[in-house]
């Protein structure tokens, strides 16, 4: 009996053994045996990893989806996948088709060896090295043996069920990480020949719409171009040699693809592809499209079928070369173009596209029956088209939250379709709730001719899962869209890579997963770094131009679209008065913040069991405990603490509105007690409360998306309760205070909770938001927080301000102090009504506020002050105190609240200090209330 090359599968898993030497045995006989045979070794080997590592099986017990499974939980290389992948689609051409090929049965026998290898390594001995494959011959077979081999297999087969329960019960298991280690490790080392090269190559090929079969459909076979199909003919001949596939819809010559096995460096096999296309055979110009550069086919392609791997770019992805100008250079892809992905680029004129965009008017974008877009919106869509027009496809714009960045892009969306700049474009947002809310700004945004953005062109929503060939918008989620291309188990709803040729990121931002309470969507993400990685592969796998919309850049932000290439800040919104400042915080101080919850040894603790929902005793414990405010709420229920610091907020917010409040939660439950808390105090008040005034709006509650509808346009809630659902992009312009009741490290995240409080609100007459914080958050980030009141202390008078200007000698300085007379004018001007705005104007020579303010805007430093000197008497009457001051009273005793304050807390700079003992010496201290 000739030696198998499954032999050394045996001692751990005869059966998968047994399968290999009757795949081998059938080769040259029997090859449609040998190909189911193989699929078989593929599904078992699926089973044994679910069994090794402990996964339940689906309920439908399919291998695709258990193939699923194993990537979501990352234990499958892109190198098995692709094995896998090959060895089932094969199995089920084999046992549905009755299809058969020896050499197609050669080829995936040693895929199948190389599988065995990875899977020898990675679940059992690690440091295994195996004898070198060889190809059996036709001698291989003997009946006799055959029918031996099958016997042994099927009495194997049936204790196979019984060895799985008891691997899963194994207790000597290795940790996942050490696995995955292993596994990729193994995995990478996988050198494919050129044969099984060319299998993986075809079936990429046939997943992306091309009909494809390298032994088969060849030229020397008599393969031909044909009407309505889309061919992959193998091995083209041309002057320069032959190509390894030519591409071709219907009888028209569109692609060349140079196809190296796997060790190989791809993008030096461009060039070789190149000369291909530069020398199609005379007889072949009738399939010819037309000549650009010496180059007789507009596409070329070079792979070697392995995935698109950043690090090792050179060496990865399908290369890509536009060869119809000559400034072109190829670049890596995550798969090859799909027939109608070519076609599109065939037809589309991209430079006269370019040259429309350039063109197009502004005109409609300002009008104010349409969009009625904002100078510096209308900017920021100007700054992306010349980015564009300087081949750049990477592209980031940084507004500040509340400045309109969704109806920008409204605008931005419609030039580039309008145009032909772009087919089609993906919208990406991070949740379902910016989704729809960026839906129906699409539907209501009037554009040109009193249409809105989906009566003239067909956009697609969160339920649809892939855009039709009319689609020219579709918006979907991140995690959605993971799912799609990572983790389908059907292989229909895995999005091609020219799908959309623009792709714009709403909140590009993300990345801030370990501050959240992670909800479903979020569960596939199992950190930041896991979140950004994934997000990462999304923007990567489409070849298209990216766009990436935020308020609050971070490192991954940059690294991934570059520099801003137009910045909109908080301060600038402030200033031009687009958005609200916001006083400085109330800082709150109890027993507990500020010393801390004390547990000494020997102590027992409660302990609250979330699974359970009962509160059990620990042990007694073995060390003193101590925990300050950064674990209130997360990792410890303190009722009391709430209790009182809710207890005073409640004293400034009216739960009939108009004014809304959003508070902050560490976690779901939290969000429950808060609420409770709320209403009882409250009710202990004596004070009737709607049982909808206060609300916890969070991924638990049924219909969330609803309600926060109801939040924003309706008259109740007035105060909700979040945790994460509202940190992003939700827009409730009537949000005046926010209250933080739990700690975060991320500052984006930070900034983003104090977006939700910025946009003007002129139904309420709002003028400022105001921030509660007990537990210290706006100190602790203080110094990294990008969105500080442009008025440090509202308190400063205007006279005060302008005494300050006249002496200072720097133009900077100067100019922070007119830009804080401005931001107070703004806030001013709401609050000015019938004879005081006379009064103004009068003041103000002739003037009114905004008037005023954009003469102002316009001057510059030293023209500022000369026109800002002589203003004394209309800071004078700006200054006189209106009536309905609201005093805020401090209570100051044990195990309650120990002090109510204006400020940063600890992180009050000297600055500080000496503008509120200047208030206090130049101001009565009876009618300004000071605060330690």
């Amino acid at each position: 009996m000739v030696k198998s090359n499954f032999t050394f599968l045996e001692s751990k898993w005869p059966v998968l053994s047994d399968l290999g030497k009757l795949a081998e045995k059938n080769i040259y006989n029997d090859s449609n045996t040998t190909l189911i045979k193989l699929g078989m070794i593929g599904e078992h080997i699926v089973d044994y990893m679910f069994a090794y590592d402990n996964l339940d099986s689906p309920q439908d017990n399919k291998q695709v989806t258990k193939i699923k499974i194993l990537k979501n939980n990352d234990l499958l290389p892109y190198e098995i996948d692709q094995i896998l992948y090959v060895l089932r689609t094969n199995r089920n051409k084999a046992a549905h088709e009755n299809y058969s090929s020896v050499e197609d049965a050669k080829t995936n026998t040693s895929l199948t060896f190389k599988l065995g290898v990875w899977f020898m390594q990675t679940y059992g001995e690690w440091d295994f090295e195996p004898d070198k494959f060889v190809m059996p011959d036709e001698s291989t077979y003997t009946l006799s043996e055959n029918d031996e081999i099958l016997k042994d297999y099927e009495e194997k087969l049936l204790i196979l069920e019984e060895e799985l329960k008891k691997l899963r019960t194994d207790e000597n298991k290795i940790t996942a990480k050490e696995r995955q280690e292993k596994s990729l490790k193994s995995a990478s080392l996988i050198q494919l020949n050129e044969d099984e090269t060319r299998q993986i190559i075809d079936m990429q090929l046939r997943k992306c719409g091309w009909e494809v079969d390298t032994k088969n459909l060849r030229y020397a076979n008599g393969t031909r171009p044909e009407k309505n199909k889309n061919l992959a003919i193998a091995e083209w001949p041309t002057k320069g040699g032959r190509a390894d596939y030519a591409l071709f819809i219907d009888e028209k010559l569109v692609g060349i693809i140079e196809a190296k096995k796997g060790s190989k460096d791809i993008p030096s096999d461009i060039n070789q592809a190149k000369e291909y296309a530069k020398n199609i055979k005379k007889e072949h110009f009738n399939y010819v499209i037309d000549k650009w550069n010496n180059c007789f086919v507009p596409f070329i392609f070079a792979t070697n079928g392995r995935a698109y791997l950043k690090q090792l770019e050179e060496k990865s992805g399908t290369w890509f070369l536009d060869a119809r100008k000559s400034t072109n250079h190829s670049r890596a892809l995550q798969s090859f173009y799909t027939p109608e992905g070519i076609m599109d680029l065939i037809e589309r004129d991209i430079e006269k596209a370019q040259q429309n965009l350039e063109s197009e008017s502004f005109d409609y974008l300002t009008d104010r029956n349409g969009l009625s877009l904002r100078e510096y919106q209308v900017r920021a869509i100007k700054s992306v088209e010349n980015a564009l027009s300087n081949n750049k496809k990477n592209i980031l714009l940084s507004m500040a939250t509340g400045t309109g960045k969704t109806r920008t892009i409204v605008g931005l969306i419609y030039r580039f379709i309008k145009s032909k700049r772009f087919k089609r474009i993906l919208f990406l947002v991070d949740r379902s709730a910016l989704g729809n809310q960026a839906e129906d700004t699409f539907k209501e945004a009037v554009i040109e001719d009193l249409l809105t953005f989906t009566q003239i062109y067909d956009v697609k929503g969160l339920e649809h899962k892939h855009p039709e060939q009319s689609t020219k918008l579709h918006i979907t989620t991140v995690q959605g869209m993971v799912k799609r291309i990572m983790y389908s188990s059907d292989e229909e709803m895995i999005p091609n890579i020219d799908d959309y040729d623009c792709i714009i990121v709403d909140e590009a931002h993300r990345g801030y997963i370990l501050d959240k309470e992670m909800g479903e969507d979020e569960l596939r993400f199992r950190n930041e770094k896991d979140y950004i990685s994934k997000y990462r592969k999304v923007l990567e796998y489409f070849d298209s131009v990216k766009i990436g919309l935020t308020a609050t850049p971070a490192l991954h932000t940059s690294a991934i679209f570059g520099k801003p290439i137009f910045e909109y800040s908080y301060r600038e919104a402030v200033i031009d008065g687009y958005l609200v400042d916001h006083e400085l915080p109330h800082h709150l101080e109890t027993a507990l913040n500020t010393e801390g919850i004390k547990y000494r040894k020997g102590d027992v603790i409660p302990i609250y069991d979330p699974i359970t929902n009962q509160i059990i005793n620990s042990d007694e414990l073995t060390d003193d405990i101590n925990i300050d405010v950064d674990q209130f709420n997360k990792k410890v229920i303190t009722e009391s603490f709430n209790k009182v610091v809710l207890e005073e907020i409640t004293k400034d917010i009216c739960p009939d509105g108009p004014e809304k409040t959003l508070i902050f939660a560490a976690t779901d439950i939290h969000a429950d007690m808060i609420v409770k808390l709320i209403k009882e105090i409250y009710e202990e008040r004596g004070i009737e409360v709607e049982d909808d005034a206060v609300m916890k709006i969070t991924g638990s509650i049924n219909k969330p998306l609803e309600t926060i509808k109801r939040f924003k346009n309706e008259v109740y809630p007035t105060i909700a309760v979040t945790v994460d659902l509202l940190t992003t992009g939700v827009d409730v312009p009537a949000i005046t205070n926010l209250v933080f009741l739990r700690k975060v490290k991320s500052r984006i995240l930070y900034e983003q909770m104090l977006g939700r409080a910025t946009r003007l609100c002129s139904d309420i007459e709002k003028t400022h938001f105001n921030i509660y914080d007990p537990v210290r958050l706006y100190e602790t980030l203080e110094s990294v927080n990008n969105m500080k009141p442009v008025v440090a202390n509202n308190t400063v008078k205007f006279n005060t301000l302008l005494d300050e200007l006249l002496k200072l000698e720097t133009q900077e300085k100067q100019k922070s102090h007119i830009d804080q007379i401005i931001a107070k004018l703004h806030r001013k001007k709401k609050n000015l009504k019938n004879n005081d705005i006379d009064m103004f104007i009068s003041y103000a020579g002739g003037l009114d506020v905004d008037e005023f303010i954009n003469n102002l805007k316009t001057s510059n430093t030293q023209d500022c002050v000369n026109k800002l000197k002589d203003k004394k008497d209309l800071f004078e009457f700006l200054d006189k105190p209106k009536k309905g001051y609201n005093t805020i009273i401090v209570s100051n005793h044990e195990d309650e609240l120990k002090e109510h304050s204006l400020g940063y807390g600890d992180g009050k700079k000297p600055e500080d200090y000496m503008i509120e003992f200047k208030e206090f010496i130049n101001n009565n201290i009876n009618k300004t209330p000071l605060y330690k």
